[in-house]
């Protein structure tokens, strides 16, 4: 093949590249754009990138409490850190327990970790346990009950380690270490495309959670920006359905609240996944198809 041909091919590919890039920034681009339209334009013309009158009304609305949505990021950033760092933690010994050749009865612990991809206790059993060991309204409550770790997760990490070498274990036991120096010092430096692949999936988890803060908690200072957010949310959904019955009155935001909203919650999402991306599709692939 000569070089024109080859440079054309890769021109060719680079712009395609391009195109599907564009696309998938459209629709972020359009809820930004939104997020910045005044309402009472959403209502006459719709969705558009280019609105007719811009407003900052719904960011003003968000960030009308001030301290307590400043109050609300920094919990959710504490909890999506600390419960990411314990669930990886959890989950990557976990699955070199199962995957170690050495430890008794494996596979039979490997299945007592999946029945609970299959069976539930149900929200009642979860709920009571967690109100009979203390974790209501306190910032345990949001961290606890989900830093169990998925046995989705755990497979993941096991079957991609049951792919190392076993001489490795084999060899460092011969230099006199022990399971936790091999698990920390080998398995865990080896395995960082699976892990940093699993801490993505609990940050995502822990960052968009809500469940545990409207079970769990009822002292607002402990509230994460998604519960926050969802009852800021409801608030003006109801103040509009009352200036509706009324019989109208100025356009409260709605719409542009909504995509204000997830401007706001998305873009730390957005902002870490570059620094895992590199691992990200190399740890799936592997700890999915292998085992």
């Amino acid at each position: 093949m000569s070089l024109k041909r080859i440079v054309s091919a890769n021109s060719l590919m680079w712009l395609v590249i391009a195109a599907v890039s564009l696309l998938c920034l459209l629709p972020l681009l359009l809820i930004l754009m939104i997020s910045f339209t005044d309402e009472a334009e959403i209502v006459r013309h719709g969705y558009s990138f280019f609105p007719g009158k811009l407003s900052l009304e719904a960011y003003s609305l968000l960030f009308k409490s001030g301290k307590q949505m400043f109050n609300s990021y920094g919990i959710t950033i504490f909890v999506t850190v600390v419960g990411t760092a314990a669930a990886t933690l959890i989950t990557g010994m976990a699955s070199f327990a199962i995957s170690n050749p050495s430890v008794r009865n494996r596979d039979k612990l490997a299945m007592y970790f999946f029945i609970p991809m299959v069976f539930s206790g149900g929200m009642v059993p979860w709920y009571m346990i967690n109100r009979a060991i203390g974790l209501t309204d306190n910032i345990l409550a949001l961290i606890i009950p989900t830093l169990l770790f998925s046995p989705f997760n755990l497979f993941l990490v096991r079957n991609y380690m049951r792919e190392l070498p076993i001489s490795l274990i084999e060899s460092a036991k011969l230099d006199g270490a022990n399971d936790v120096t091999i698990a920390f010092k080998i398995f865990f430096p080896l395995s960082m495309p699976i892990l940093a692949t699993v801490a993505l999936f609990y940050s995502i988890g822990y960052w968009n959670d809500w469940w545990n803060a409207i079970m769990l908690v009822s002292d607002i200072n402990l509230y994460p920006v998604q519960y926050f957010l969802m009852k800021l949310k409801s608030e003006a959904s109801m103040l509009k359905n009352m200036q509706s019955m009324a019989g109208g009155g100025a356009f409260k935001p709605q719409e542009s609240l909504q995509m204000a909203t997830a401007i706001i919650t998305i873009g730390p999402i957005i902002l870490l996944y570059p620094f895992l991306q590199r691992f990200f599709v190399k740890g799936l692939v592997v700890g999915s198809v292998k085992g």
